[in-house]
C-alpha cells in the first residue's frame, strides 16, 4: 500500500466510483453517488472527486473498464488519495484486482455502511447485531492471505484430508456467526419480555429513511435527549419513551432509518428494530420533503415495511418534515418547457398528498416547531381509535367534561405542554 493510506478518519481523502447502466440511468447514478458522498462524510472521509462510466454491465474483473481504472489510478497517485469507494457491492476477486492496480484501500457501499454501523453502535444489542452483519458480509469474500496452511502434506503416518487456510477461516467465521445468533436470541427474549410488560399502552413507531428527522421528532414529543445529528444512521438502537398526548398515554419508538441498496442480511440483522415495527399499532412514516428525491425514499421505506410487516395493514400517518428547508424555482410564464419537480411549490405538494392520503398526513418542521400541535392531534386520533377498540371500558388518564359536567367523547386539541 502507498504511504498516504492513513487510518485517521479526519484526514482521509476519498474518490467515489459509480456506473451508468441501462438499468441505472445517469441521473439516478448521480443521486446514488451524492448519497454515497454523504455516507463517506458520515464515516469521516472527505470526498474529493467522483468517477462515472457508462457500461452495459459491471466488469466482472475490475467493476469498471481498464481505461477508466487507469484514469482513476493516475488521479489517485497525483492527488495522494488513500481510499476509493465503489457504489455497488464488489466480489472478493474484484477487490483483489482493483487493490493490485490502485495500491490503495478499496471499499464498497455495504462495507462503508458497516463501518458507520460499527462506529455508531452503543448498546450490547446493537454491537452484537453489527458484528453479525460484518461476519455475514465477510463470509463469501474470504481470500487467501497466506499459504502456510495449504492442504497438509501426506506421507507415512501423515495422510489425512487436511484443511486449507480458507477452510479454516470459513469454519472460524461460521462458528462465530452461530455464537452471535445465540447471543441475539437471548437479547430478543429479554426485549420480548420488556415489550410484554408495557401493558395497556398503544405503541407508535417512528419509521422512515435515514436522516429525515425521526430522532428530532422523538425528542420534541417526549422531551428526551435521544442522539440526533445531521448524519446518516445517527440512530442504531431502538429507543422507547412513554408520552402522554391529552388524556392518552402512548409508547413512542424511535427506529433505525432505511436506505437504498441496503442488503437483505443487513436489514435482517437489526431484528430488534424490525420487531418494534412489527408490534407497533401505528406507524408514523417521517419524510424529508426538502430532499429532491423524497418520493423515491418513500418507495424504499414502503417496500422494506411490506417485507418487514409481511403484508400487515397497519394504520399509518405520513409526516412531511423539514418544510423550513424546502425550496423550489417558480416557473416563468413565458417558459414553454415541461414543469419539473423543482417547479412544484410546497402548497401544491400539500394539496396533492392530502388528496392522495385522505388527509392522513401532516407537514411540519421539527427543528422550528412548526405544526407540532397538528402532528400531536393526528397521532392522538389514530392512537385513540385503537385504544378505544382494544379497551372499550374507560381507560384514559382522565375524562373531558362539558359545562354541565357531562362526559364528552371529543377531546380538546393538545397543547404544547402535553408531552411528558
Amino acid at each position: 500500500m502507498k504511504e498516504f493510506v492513513i487510518s485517521q478518519e479526519s484526514s482521509e481523502k476519498a474518490v467515489l466510483v459509480g456506473l451508468v447502466t441501462p438499468q441505472q440511468p445517469e441521473q439516478k447514478a448521480m443521486e446514488y453517488l451524492a448519497e454515497l458522498a454523504f455516507l463517506a462524510d458520515t464515516a469521516g472521509a472527505e470526498t474529493v472527486n467522483m468517477f462515472v462510466q457508462k457500461l452495459d454491465y459491471p466488469n466482472p474483473r475490475t467493476f469498471v473498464g481498464k481505461g477508466k481504472l487507469d484514469e482513476i489510478k493516475k488521479y489517485v497517485e497525483e492527488n495522494e488519495i488513500g481510499l476509493v469507494i465503489f457504489d455497488d457491492d464488489l466480489t472478493s476477486k474484484q477487490v483483489q484486482n482493483i487493490e493490485r492496480e490502485l495500491q490503495v484501500k478499496i471499499l464498497d457501499r455495504t462495507s462503508l455502511i458497516l463501518d458507520i454501523f460499527a462506529r455508531r453502535a452503543q448498546t450490547a444489542s446493537a454491537k452484537t447485531q453489527v458484528e453479525l452483519a460484518q461476519y455475514q458480509y465477510l463470509l463469501p469474500r474470504l481470500t487467501r492471505l497466506w499459504t502456510h496452511l495449504e492442504r497438509q502434506r501426506g506421507g507415512i503416518g501423515m495422510r489425512g484430508p487436511g484443511e486449507t487456510q480458507i477452510e479454516t477461516d470459513r469454519r472460524i467465521i461460521l462458528n462465530k456467526i452461530s455464537l452471535l445468533k445465540q447471543e441475539l436470541i437471548a437479547i430478543d427474549k429479554q426485549k420480548s419480555v420488556q415489550r410484554k410488560n408495557r401493558g395497556k399502552l398503544t405503541r407508535v413507531a417512528l419509521v422512515g429513511y435515514t436522516n429525515v428527522g425521526k430522532s428530532t421528532i422523538m425528542n420534541l414529543l417526549s422531551k428526551s435527549d435521544v442522539f440526533a445529528e445531521n448524519k446518516l444512521f445517527a440512530t442504531l438502537d431502538t429507543t422507547v419513551r412513554k408520552i402522554a398526548i391529552d388524556n392518552l398515554p402512548i409508547l413512542l419508538t424511535d427506529t433505525v432509518g432505511f436506505i437504498r441498496k441496503l442488503p437483505t442480511h443487513l436489514v435482517n440483522s437489526f431484528k430488534s428494530t424490525l420487531d418494534e415495527v412489527r408490534e407497533a399499532d401505528v406507524l408514523v412514516h417521517v419524510v424529508d420533503i426538502s430532499h429532491p428525491n423524497f418520493e423515491e425514499q418513500i418507495e424504499v421505506v414502503d417496500k422494506t415495511l411490506r417485507e418487514v410487516c409481511q403484508g400487515a395493514d397497519k394504520p399509518m400517518l405520513m409526516v412531511f418534515n423539514k418544510i423550513d428547508a424546502f425550496t423550489y424555482t417558480p416557473k416563468d410564464e413565458n417558459d414553454l418547457t415541461p414543469r419539473t419537480r423543482e417547479n412544484v411549490s410546497l402548497q401544491e405538494l400539500k394539496d396533492s398528498w392530502m388528496a392522495r392520503l385522505n388527509d392522513d398526513c401532516v407537514f411540519i418542521s421539527a427543528k422550528k416547531g412548526i405544526n407540532i400541535n397538528e402532528l400531536k392531534q393526528k397521532i392522538y386520533e389514530k392512537a385513540r381509535k385503537i385504544h378505544t377498540e382494544r379497551f372499550p371500558y374507560n381507560d384514559f388518564l382522565f375524562q373531558h367534561y362539558d359545562e354541565l359536567g357531562e362526559t364528552v367523547d371529543e377531546p380538546a386539541k393538545p397543547k404544547d405542554g402535553d408531552a411528558d
